[in-house]
């Protein structure tokens, strides 16, 4: 049905001019670039239009970019921008239906999406689901990377902008409840935003404070086969699990208007985290190993703590009427902590507690420069240099009844490291004829990382040269018709914690409180890091068609392919160590060869009244993805990129009713579930998502509304899989979990 839908659109659509080339906005690649003045007004149409601006900054641009407006962000009241991204095209998320999760672009796990926020990655324990969306201005996709974005986007980019300083005057108040599974859940946020004078200076100030709760069933059974005819051992778990986060968060920005097109900005972002969890299992029936139980029942208390606080400064200079300068100075310092108590008791005897304690903190600068030229033979130039530190000290302590691990002494209880970062590019977008625009870019980035513990210390460094291509060829000068090309080189450098050598010790097999370690199961391996990581290389290729229709809305189609070296993927093997006087299984990173990805992304929205005679004024919202991958050196059929499904797919509408100040919308989200081959005697099993999202906002006055959201309703259960194969063993283990559907009740008030 939607692609009948489509077809006719497609057939019933009239060209209508473009807009010239030469009058395309230059900075569809680099907000910012543009006036500050030119700046404002776009934004402040985003704010009453939505769709239209949004589809005109993504028609003008010359590398492929979807922005998503805030009237889009807050359709169905979402309580993470999790469950935001997840309606976007090509993008899925980890975890159960409802609760957000972990973000990817085209199904693809491990970091190869970039994540970014005001242009800038987060330090370790940030993740994007503390940062509420009625503090997000809009959300930037790149399917392709960009110089000035950087290459370290293998997938692609999303940028989550913050909310900006306008010259109007915005109070606006909102408060709400969310219940999932009786867990009542209260957020409040407030915005506040209007002009400091006449001359065109601005500030805005958003704060949210929240607190979530969770509880969740915990079910678990693995069963070992014996391959060789021995007795079959099946081990069955049961437990629950509660956890509660306690969140503020705030952003501002205050602008300076210093003249025609210059400006200097501060922008302050805070955020505070703190958590609660605990939870409890019990245990039955035989090891794989035939060893006896350790424990039947067990009991983990645990508490984090979080704080960030970052500050960025902007300068915006005219240097000449075709050069601007921009300098952007960035400072930062997080703080984490945690504590975890694990208690096990074997009938009503405690057998073993184990408790970690790790306190650390990260400090972060960063130094952007770059300056930006227009030529009058249709060209822009950007050049531009970049450079980053960020430092992380963390203090370990592990103790087993109440005494350390000796185990673990040569590794120490101390950690310092740093990441050092240095890039320098240059790019040129010109348009060559109003048919053909092109980009070129070449960046150079180099990224040194040092590590040092009680006994080892780790130095890493790599740098890379990554040129980029971009093109639009426009059949006619008049269509609204165009077609996009991309050939660009990315590729993803080694996370922190995967060269960190320390290692962390399984709890269902731990050491002695005496001496080394003794053997473990290959299901329950050790964990380590490994310092000879090499960096992975992508070459990418995209083409796409997009078709804008003439009173809003495309369709587009967009095929993408990754080849990918040295391809970064966590393997269990059996290794001699030094924290045990037999070998253990250890999960640790490898470079394991190369692989390859590629897919179809669809895309559909327009108002279904435009194209069907006497229908509801609906706004229609659709996209189809479609992925294949890869992975040479491991056995198929399953040998697909980590966490990539084979397809996801969405559908929504959103319908203001004329005889009521009531708006309605509804969303599916749909993601199969399959088989993942992930290493050679290694398979996961995950289960389809569907997601079923609902709101109704009823507009009380015009400054009032009250809104009332389902996320995941009709929930499905969340049942995981791992199959292990080892030349004596087969080991299957199934984790049981059910899904709920949230609801949400919210005031919203412009003071």
């Amino acid at each position: 049905m939607l692609t009948g839908l489509s077809l006719q659109v497609l057939a019933q659509e009239q060209a209508a001019p473009p807009a010239p080339a030469a009058s395309r906005p230059r900075s569809a690649n680099a907000p910012g670039q543009a006036p500050a003045a030119q700046g404002r007004q776009t934004l402040e149409k985003v704010e009453v239009s939505g769709g239209p601006s949004d589809d005109a900054t993504r028609r003008a641009s010359s590398a492929a970019k979807i922005v998503i407006s805030r009237e889009e962000i807050e359709k169905f009241g979402d309580n993470s921008l999790g469950e935001v991204m997840k309606r976007l095209p090509g993008v899925t998320t980890g975890g159960r239906p409802g609760r957000g999760g972990d973000i990817r672009m085209r199904g693809m796990g491990g970091g190869f999406t970039q994540i970014l926020v005001n242009g800038e990655r987060m330090p370790p324990g940030f993740s994007l689901d503390q940062l509420p969306p009625e503090q997000v201005e809009r959300i930037e996709i790149m399917r392709a990377p960009t110089a000035e974005f950087g290459a370290r986007a293998i997938a692609g980019t999303i940028n989550v902008v913050l909310r900006e300083a306008y010259q109007r005057k915005v109070n606006d108040l909102r408060a709400g409840l969310s219940v999932e599974r009786s867990q009542v859940s209260p957020n409040v946020s407030w915005q506040r935003n209007d002009k400091l004078d006449d001359a065109g200076s601005s500030y805005n100030l958003a704060v949210n404070a929240g607190q979530m709760k969770h509880e969740d069933d915990q079910n678990g059974r693995t069963v070992a086969e014996d391959l060789h005819g021995g007795p079959t051992r099946v081990l069955t778990s049961t437990g629950s699990s509660e956890d509660e986060r306690r969140m503020l968060n705030a952003n501002g920005r205050v602008q300076w208007r210093l003249g025609e097109g210059e400006s200097f900005a501060l922008q302050p972002f805070l955020s505070i985290n703190k958590g609660n969890s605990s939870s409890q299992q019990r245990q039955q029936g035989d090891r794989s190993d035939g060893r006896p139980l350790a424990y039947d029942r067990a009991q983990t208390e645990g508490r984090t703590e979080f704080k960030m606080l970052r500050l960025n400064t902007q300068l915006q200079k005219k240097l000449d009427p075709d050069t601007r300068l921009d300098l952007r100075v960035g400072l930062g310092r997080a703080l984490m902590d945690s504590r975890t108590l694990r208690q096990e008791f074997l009938g009503s005897v405690g057998s073993r507690t184990q408790e970690d304690t790790v306190n650390g903190h990260d400090s972060h600068w960063s130094l952007i420069g770059k300056v930006a030229r227009q030529l009058e033979n249709e060209h822009s130039l950007v050049g531009g240099v970049e450079a980053e530190n960020q430092t992380r000290d963390q203090t370990r302590v592990s103790l087993q009844n109440g005494l350390p691990r000796p185990a673990l002494a040569d590794f120490g209880d101390n950690l310092s490291a740093s990441v050092r970062r240095f890039a320098a590019y240059g790019q040129d977008e010109w348009s060559v004829s109003p048919h053909w625009s092109f980009y070129a870019g070449l960046r150079w980035e180099g990224i040194e990382t040092r590590s040092d513990a009680a006994n080892y210390a780790v130095r890493n460094k790599s740098s890379v040269w990554t040129p980029l291509l971009h093109a639009v060829w426009k059949p006619d000068e008049k269509s609204r018709n165009q077609v996009r090309m991309s050939l660009t080189r990315s590729y993803r450098s080694p996370q922190l914690q995967d060269l960190i050598a320390r290692p962390s010790i399984n709890s269902e097999y731990p050491c002695p409180a005496d001496g080394a370690c003794g053997p473990n199961a290959v299901q329950y391996p050790d964990r380590s890091g490994n310092p000879e990581l090499r960096p992975e290389m992508a070459t990418g290729v995209e083409i796409a068609f997009e078709r804008y229709l003439v009173k809003g809305g495309l369709l587009s189609a967009n095929f993408f392919y990754r080849h990918i070296n040295d391809l970064i993927r966590t393997e269990t093997r059996l290794e001699t160590v030094s924290w045990a006087s037999v070998p253990r299984w250890v999960a640790r990173p490898q470079n394991i060869g190369t692989a390859k990805t590629f897919g179809l992304e669809l895309e559909a929205k327009f108002r279904l009244d435009e194209f069907i005679e006497d229908a509801l004024p609906l706004n229609l919202r659709s996209n189809l993805s479609l992925f294949s991958s890869r992975v040479d050196g491991i056995p198929g059929p399953n040998n697909r990129i980590d966490s990539q499904p084979k397809a996801t797919a969405n559908i929504g509408f959103d319908y203001k009713l004329r005889s009521l100040p009531l708006t309605l919308a509804a969303g599916l989200n749909w993601t199969p579930g399959g088989t993942i081959q992930q290493t050679l005697i290694q398979q996961s099993v995950t289960p389809t998502k569907r997601v079923i999202d609902a709101s109704a906002t009823w507009a009380i006055d015009r400054d009032t509304q009250l809104r009332l959201s389902a996320s995941n309703l009709a929930p499905l259960d969340y049942n995981t899989s791992s199959v292990i194969t080892t030349a004596d063993n087969r080991i299957t283990t199934d984790n049981l979990g059910r899904s709920f559907t949230v609801w949400q009740l919210r005031w919203e008030r412009k003071l």
